[in-house]
C-alpha cells in the first residue's frame, strides 16, 4: 500500500512541475488572439510616356526630333512614334559616341538613369499615362 501512494504521489508532484513550465503562457476564455500583421508588397508604379519619358525626350532628343523646335527627324513628341520606335531608340542610345548611328547627336552619352527610363517603359507595357 505504502507503494502506491508513494507512486501517486510522484504522478501528482509530476503533472504540477509539468504545468509550470514558465515557457507556457497563460490564456484565459475570452482572449482573442492578436493578428500578426501581415507584410504589404510596394508596387512601384509603372512608366508611363506621359508621366516619365516625354520629358526626358523633350530634354535629350531635341531640337531634332521635336518639330516645334525646328526638328526635321522623325516626330517623338507623340506617344505613337515612339512606341513604334522604342527598340531602335534603346539601342542607339545604348551605343558609345564612338559607334556609328550612336543617339543623342550631340555626341553626349545619356547617362545609365535615363537610359534605364526607356526600358522600364518598355518592360512596364509602354503606357501612354
Amino acid at each position: 500500500m505504502r507503494k502506491y501512494l508513494t507512486l501517486a504521489a510522484l504522478v501528482t508532484t509530476v503533472f504540477f512541475l509539468y504545468n509550470c513550465n514558465p515557457s507556457r503562457k497563460a490564456t484565459t476564455q475570452n482572449s482573442t488572439p492578436t493578428p500578426t500583421p501581415v507584410p504589404v508588397a510596394k508596387v512601384a508604379p509603372k512608366t508611363s510616356y506621359e508621366s516619365q519619358l516625354k520629358e526626358v525626350i523633350s530634354a535629350n532628343c531635341s531640337p531634332c526630333h521635336i518639330p516645334s523646335r525646328g526638328g526635321n527627324k522623325r516626330s517623338y513628341d507623340n506617344f505613337t512614334n515612339v512606341k513604334s520606335d522604342i527598340d531602335e531608340m534603346i539601342q542607339r542610345i545604348s551605343l558609345t559616341p564612338a559607334e556609328r548611328d550612336f543617339m543623342p547627336f550631340k555626341g553626349v552619352k545619356l547617362s545609365d538613369d535615363v537610359i534605364a527610363v526607356f526600358k522600364q517603359w518598355r518592360s512596364d507595357g509602354m503606357l501612354e499615362k
